[in-house]
């Protein structure tokens, strides 16, 4: 979101993290690769091929424009139209009035395979695990706020029934292993048999965890942003991978946004390498060298790069990377 820090994609400083990040959820909103994600997320997907459900998206998922606070999410299903391949919508607040506030990722609808019914997805994505809270607990603040917004928008009064179902699928980068969670509502009868009518499927979160690392998976969508994201494929590796393995269009737009980010991502290694390297021809030959790599992991650090990337990306040994950026201990050579 643009507000959290630890919440966006973000890939250096003077202004690159939030160009990053808004290509990110360009590339991410694309109704192709976006198809593959809920084949894996969403319930009534699985089983399904992705260009079937790419119809099946309708356009307007809101890329960052919706506010998730209470009094500002509400907002018109006639604000939302289609845009070709991407999912895209009009940001219907007043970025100046509502300065601060936190706002959804890419939302959009979706109606299922009858054609007429319809849920409503949130899509978030973080470039590394937060920090300052649990990942878990943003999921449920947001997927209730979904939830609750729906009050004077899809439905009115006490007429509950009317409820869209929601789903908050979170993809979180740069972890140790690739992973899928889907959190939902659960019927424990303590004691009776008791049948309560309603539709316990409405609350869904889905977390998505991924390497930024080539993956064999019998899951498509970890595939996909595993190479999307990549640390060490290049643009047109990627595009490459993309169009022929997974059938992904390859439109002007897409190509764009694949090449921005690959080509910033590997702008920052390359500076955050120099200022290490700077800093350790400045010093004496050992010392040198070992304050030159303690520069260079804070820096990487600094840009958002985690410390087990610093240690495979740097070949230094993990504790040593944990040492610099928290300990201010120097390096050994």
């Amino acid at each position: 979101m643009n507000t959290e820090a630890t919440s966006t994609i973000t890939a250096g400083g003077d202004g690159r993290e939030s160009q990053y990040d808004i290509h990110a959820k360009r590339i991410l909103s694309n109704k192709n690769i976006m198809a593959h994600i809920l084949c894996d997320a969403v319930d009534e997907f699985k089983g399904m091929k992705p260009e079937d459900i790419v119809s099946l998206i309708e356009g307007e998922p809101i890329i960052g424009g919706v506010p998730v606070d209470g009094g500002l999410t509400n907002i018109r299903t006639d604000d939302l139209k289609k845009n070709g391949d991407r999912i895209v919508g009009l940001n219907t607040e007043n970025s100046d009035i509502n300065e601060g506030v936190v706002r959804y990722d890419i939302l959009f609808y979706v109606r299922m395979r009858d054609g007429l019914s319809r849920i409503i997805v949130n899509v978030e994505a973080q470039k590394d695990p937060a920090t300052d809270y649990f990942i878990l607990n943003r999921a449920i603040y947001y997927e209730s706020r979904l939830i609750s917004s729906q009050k004077e928008r899809e439905f009115s009064g006490m007429n509950y029934n009317d409820i869209k179902v929601t789903y908050s699928i979170f993809i979180c980068m740069n972890m140790k292993k690739d992973s899928i969670n889907h959190y939902h509502l659960t019927n424990d009868k303590v004691t009776g048999n008791a049948e309560w009518k309603g539709n316990i499927g409405l609350f869904n979160i889905v977390i998505i965890g991924i390497k930024n690392d080539i993956t064999d998976s019998m899951y498509k969508s970890i595939e996909l942003l595993d190479i999307l994201f990549s640390n060490s494929l290049t643009a047109s590796e990627r595009l490459d991978i993309m169009e022929k393995k997974f059938n992904i269009p390859l439109t002007d737009d897409l190509e764009g946004g694949v090449n921005y980010m690959s080509n910033l991502g590997e702008g920052i290694r390359e500076a955050a390498f120099k200022d290490g390297e700077a800093c350790g021809e400045a010093r004496g030959e050992a010392r040198g060298e070992a304050r030159g790599k303690a520069q260079l992991i804070k820096t990487m650090y600094n840009n958002n790069v985690s410390c087990e990337e610093i240690a495979r990306m740097t070949n230094i040994d993990l504790e040593d990377v944990k040492k610099a950026v928290y300990g201010n201990e120097p390096v050994t050579v």
